[in-house]
């Protein structure tokens, strides 16, 4: 909270931080205290949800990286989920179809490993009000109404997965549902639909197993590194941002061959 308090238009957080490591991070809602604080491992990972109110909209990112060298385990898990979030992120569907429709897309990388998770896997964010906010869902679980998504709504991606008393990792980013250029059109009235991610932060790459990834998903991780690089690097260009804007470069460049 205090580095976000540095930020221009910050007003408060938008949900409580979870800041979860090991174990911890098995709890998809954990909540940190005294008696379950730890330290962090080598070995293990660590989990960051959180989401700041400002006054110009409201964030909500999470993302899991690894403390020193992940094991092979770790690798696979993360990088399901991460197929999992680009299946969804990268779709392209005709306006009138649900969240319930397109929840198989981030599932199934996960079911070919025999992984799961249960809960939803997006929702949708408002602007300074609620960080969970309808009409639309992402889930598994059908509810009424199911709302269609629509040009100018906002969801979350956040596939994860979890086990109790091992670890749990989640990638979530807030993507705007906007047009897609297609060459074709169903009919004149049918307007075809797509995600453009609003959340700008790197994927953990040691923790990415390229040789599990098809050539799209490697084009879609590098051209969505290109455009975190594109947009936030400008913003790291004063004497002490020297660091943080290395930090970036090298979290940002094209995965190295499989």
């Amino acid at each position: 909270q205090a580095f976000r308090r540095e930020t221009e238009g910050f007003v408060s957080l938008s949900f409580s931080t979870i800041s979860a490591s090991g174990p911890n991070a098995a709890l998809a809602h954990y909540g940190p205290t005294e008696k379950s604080n730890r330290e962090l491992a080598e070995g293990e990972i660590f989990l960051l949800d959180s989401g700041g109110q400002y006054v110009d909209g409201t964030t909500d990112v999470t993302r899991t990286v690894v403390v020193g060298p992940p094991s092979d385990e770790l690798r696979l898990c993360y990088t399901r989920v991460l197929q999992g979030h680009i299946g969804l992120a990268a779709a392209v569907f005709p306006e009138g179809v649900t969240g319930h429709q397109l929840d198989i897309l981030a599932r199934l990388p996960l079911w070919r490993s025999g992984l799961e998770y249960r809960h939803g896997t997006g929702h949708g964010v408002g602007a300074f009000l609620s960080v969970h906010e309808g009409p639309h869902l992402i889930s598994f679980a059908r509810r009424e109404p199911d709302v269609a998504l629509r040009a100018g709504f906002t969801t979350s991606i956040e596939p994860g997965y979890y086990e109790e008393g091992r670890f749990g990792m989640r990638i979530e980013n807030i993507v705007l549902v906007e047009p897609a250029p297609v060459a074709h059109r169903i009919s004149p009235e049918t307007t075809m639909l797509r995600f453009s991610p609003l959340t700008l932060v790197p994927f953990h790459r040691s923790l990415i197993d390229t040789r599990l990834l098809s050539p799209q998903e490697v084009a879609y991780i590098d051209e969505y590194h290109t455009e975190v690089w594109r947009q936030v690097s400008p913003l790291l260009n004063g004497p002490a941002d020297a660091a943080c804007r290395a930090w970036l470069r090298e979290r940002t460049l094209p995965l190295p061959a499989a």
